[in-house]
């Protein structure tokens, strides 16, 4: 767009039809409102038709008595904060008669006439621009594009508006054709250069069609929904983003099926949907590190209690291979303790990390050594790290280790454990131990608000220790903040978070080619927002997109499936599969081995 769209782009079309004429319209802030108008007996009407007129539909009572109420509110201005409308109206009876009658009319209301924020356009049934200095200053008029007007009957026309269909038989669905675009253009373009205002007429009116005269830089889109195109524009800047640095993409080596798996990884994007994947794929110009994995699958999200799960179930069913239900972590929908994946793979001399870009004790993390009832109990669950094996804990939440309602501070007894803790992401790199704590409430910053490479060199952090070391390991690493953008209906929030996501993964595919007893899986939760994609363009990094909802969605999530036994990750199943088939991958026999 190369134009800002605000609801001051909006032109209200019969304005007069609404249950509440006028003031709808207002309230949502346009900037321009139509009413036609019939004089009829020296009195002037609205209505659509003639034979719709009645007696109580006056132009006075409808829009001139609650408009000049509006100006004396303000002080002499039409809104609050300098916002300027058009009061379009539109003559349906003989212009010169009809024009004479309102200008006698307007004298009642000098509020109206000497308002600068306001300005009073005549369409329909015009007088002829020669006459168009037999009227007052204020009043101005609705121009055509094939029209040639004198600079002094320029000087008069505040808008110049066409019949959309004279140009195209589009139905707002799909795109105008190369031809039709191409004569819109050219008209629009025509009327710039003059230094004036477009509107059409007859214009589709659905999102769609709002989104394209937008892109054709239109500056009143009309409508009969006022309300919906005023919520559609409002929510637009959070709904779009241009993306301007794009990462490149790890060119895959297929790794050799008859490697024995070692090792796991495990990337869980909090939120992530098919939708939230392209639309970072557009973002990032047409490429993406986890498009180019070949294998996928489909996760079915629903918990034990509910058809759309949140992150402790859903977290819950991966860890631990058992269904729970919301809100729970880590134990079943009794309250009976769950094994996690971690705790198992330790009894097997397995080294295992748990990664967050949030909170460590949120729920995702938090599955994968925690056991409460519900996710609300952040300090139970870092309470529940003192008997978890988990060797590697990065991520944020550090207070409710250190600065809790109890008074203690886990350090000392984490410490005490064998393990190296920090709260200074700073210290990561100068950690030599193989058992380590960082926790820094930095790691939870958006990527907007500056949290930089950490979920990357968290992960590199990782697999270089267990690499030194050459131990089998386990890692689960998440990219949290998919969801908050989601929640919070923010396109940009969405974006940059996946794509930090997806460096993480093309960091781990390298790993992987590098190491093929290694396995990679990447997958999420749930879908959050309800996203949907209006508009994109691939070369730009352009994306727009539309939330349903703040919350999560049931849509089956993907699972992407990388090295040595990825093809086992394949289909449609339950997210509890992921758990069995990581156990499969590695061949543990949990029967040798019960669980705690």
């Amino acid at each position: 767009m190369a134009q800002e769209y605000t609801t001051s782009s909006i032109h209200a079309h019969n304005d007069y039809v609404h249950p509440i004429p006028f003031l709808t319209a207002y309230y949502s802030q346009v900037g321009s409102i139509e009413a036609d108008v019939f004089l009829r007996n020296g009195e002037l009407y609205v209505a659509h038709e003639e034979k719709e007129i009645t007696t109580d539909h006056t132009l006075d009572k409808l829009y001139l008595k609650p408009l000049a109420e509006k100006i004396a509110f303000h002080n002499g201005a039409v809104y609050a904060k300098a916002k300027t409308l058009n009061l379009l109206i539109d003559l349906k009876t003989e212009g010169i008669p009809t024009l004479q009658s309102l200008v006698r009319k307007l004298k009642k209301y000098p509020a109206i006439t000497g308002c600068q924020s306001l300005t009073i356009t005549i369409s329909g049934s015009v007088p002829v621009p020669d006459q168009w200095k037999l009227f007052p200053d204020y009043i101005h008029f609705d121009g055509r594009p094939t029209v040639a007007y004198t600079t002094e009957q320029l000087r008069r026309i505040s808008i110049i508006s066409d019949d959309f269909k004279k140009y195209t038989s589009w139905n707002g669905k799909g795109t105008l054709t190369a031809p039709d675009l191409k004569k819109i253009t050219a008209v629009i373009d025509n009327v710039h250069s003059l230094g004036k205002r477009i509107r059409f007429w007859a214009t589709p009116d659905l999102v769609n069609a709002w989104i394209t005269l937008q892109k054709l830089n239109v500056d009143y889109i009309g409508t009969d929904h006022v309300t919906a195109l005023a919520s559609f524009i409002e929510k637009e800047p959070h709904d779009v983003f241009q993306n301007t640095v794009s990462h490149a993409v790890h060119k895959p080596v297929v790794a050799a099926e008859s490697v024995q798996v070692k090792n796991v990884i495990l990337l869980i994007g909090d939120g992530m949907g098919l939708t939230q994947l392209y639309a970072g794929y557009t973002a990032n110009q047409g490429k993406l590190n986890l498009f180019t994995i070949p294998t996928i699958g489909l996760s079915v999200t629903a918990s034990a209690d509910s058809y759309i799960t949140d992150s402790a179930a859903g977290a819950t069913a991966m860890a631990t291979g058992q269904k729970t239900s919301n809100r729970a972590i880590g134990v079943d929908a009794s309250g009976k303790i769950l094994t996690p994946i971690t705790d198992i793979l330790h009894q097997y001399n397995y080294k295992t990390a748990v990664i967050s870009c949030g909170d460590i004790t949120d729920a995702t993390p938090a599955a994968f050594y925690g056991h409460v009832i519900d996710r609300e109990f952040n300090e139970k669950i870092a309470a529940d790290f003192l008997t978890s094996p988990v060797d590697i804990l990065l991520g944020g939440g550090v207070t409710h280790f250190t600065t809790r309602k109890d008074g203690s501070n886990l350090f000392p007894a984490l410490q005490q454990k064998g393990y190296t803790v920090s709260n200074n992401l700073q210290s990561l790199d100068s950690i030599r131990s193989d058992k380590y704590i960082v926790l820094d409430n930095a790691a939870a910053r958006s990527m907007k608000q500056g949290r930089g490479n950490f979920l990357s060199a968290s992960l590199q952090k990782a697999l270089s220790t267990f690499t030194d070391k050459k131990s089998q390991f386990f890692i689960m690493a998440e990219g949290a903040q998919i969801d908050y953008g989601g929640h919070a209906n923010n396109m940009e929030y969405v974006v940059r978070e996946m794509l930090d996501f997806d460096e993480a993964i093309g960091k781990a595919m390298a790993y992987v080619d590098a190491h093929p007893e290694t396995l990679l899986i990447i997958t999420a939760d749930h879908e959050t927002g309800g996203l949907t994609l209006l508009d994109g363009d691939l070369q730009k990094g352009y994306v727009h997109g539309n939330f349903s909802t703040q919350d999560h969605t049931a849509v089956m999530v993907p699972v992407f499936a990388y090295g040595s036994g990825a093809k086992d990750f394949a289909g449609v199943y339950q997210n509890t599969a992921i758990f069995d088939k990581i156990i499969k991958a590695l061949r543990i026999n949990q029967t040798s081995a019960p669980r705690n």
